[in-house]
């Protein structure tokens, strides 16, 4: 069994749970705060893709950053950039795709969150950044593992965006995923086997080391 798809796939999952958490933290704490027009559309923009078709996302993404067309003809002109059938636009359509998974979790935790606390922050001379970083997240740190886990182990388990985007590129774009679609369509149902048991196995260590963190928080004596 090739295992590049396996490591190909871990990589994905990495660098899009961070490139995530790092655009999350700030929009969530944006859309926490108080509620307008605009805030509704782009919450129904970051949430999209978990009711529309993988596929359909996938084609648009293909279309918006093909070299011949739109925004991939000017990112191929200009800075010699491709995105399509590349590792860049499997991270691209990886975080597009996984975006409500990590800025859902934390968006609920900061709003359970009393309001006390940030005004208690303010109150001794915190900036809103300082009281965001050094108060409201330590406090919703369950919050955060969640949104992490969940982005990472979504990632995992992408296939009809990554195909649409990235093709079937062994070692470049061949995740775990296309990698079981192509096992089954050879009837190699052993290598299959092997690639989804994998896949399998870490995604409930994750989601269990999560029900596990979260159990030991709600009875620790400091809670």
């Amino acid at each position: 069994m090739d295992l590049n798809p396996i490591w190909l796939t871990l990589r994905l999952a990495v660098i899009t749970s961070l490139v995530l958490l790092a655009m999350g933290l700030p929009l969530a704490w944006f859309l926490s705060r108080g509620r307008s027009i605009f805030k509704i559309l782009l919450e129904a923009i970051i949430t999209m893709p978990l009711v529309l078709p993988p596929s359909v996302l996938g084609f648009y993404l293909l279309l918006a950053f093909s070299p011949q067309h739109g925004v991939g003809k000017w990112l191929q002109q200009v800075f010699n950039i491709q995105f399509v059938f590349s590792f860049q636009g499997l991270v691209l359509a990886s975080v597009i795709y996984s975006m409500p998974f990590m800025i859902g979790p934390i968006k609920s935790g900061l709003q359970g969150l009393p309001v006390s606390l940030s005004q208690a922050s303010y109150s001794i001379g915190k900036s809103k950044w300082q009281t965001f970083v050094h108060v409201l997240l330590p406090n919703i740190k369950p919050s955060l593992l969640t949104a992490i886990v969940l982005t990472f182990a979504h990632t995992l388990g992408e296939f009809g965006v990554v195909l649409m985007i990235g093709g079937n590129i062994p070692g470049v774009t061949r995740v775990a995923s296309i990698a079981v679609y192509d096992s089954v369509e050879q009837m190699d149902y052993a290598t299959a086997n092997a690639y989804s048991l994998i896949l399998f196995c870490i995604t409930f260590i994750l989601v269990v080391s999560v029900f596990v963190f979260n159990k030991y928080r709600l009875k620790s004596p400091l809670e």
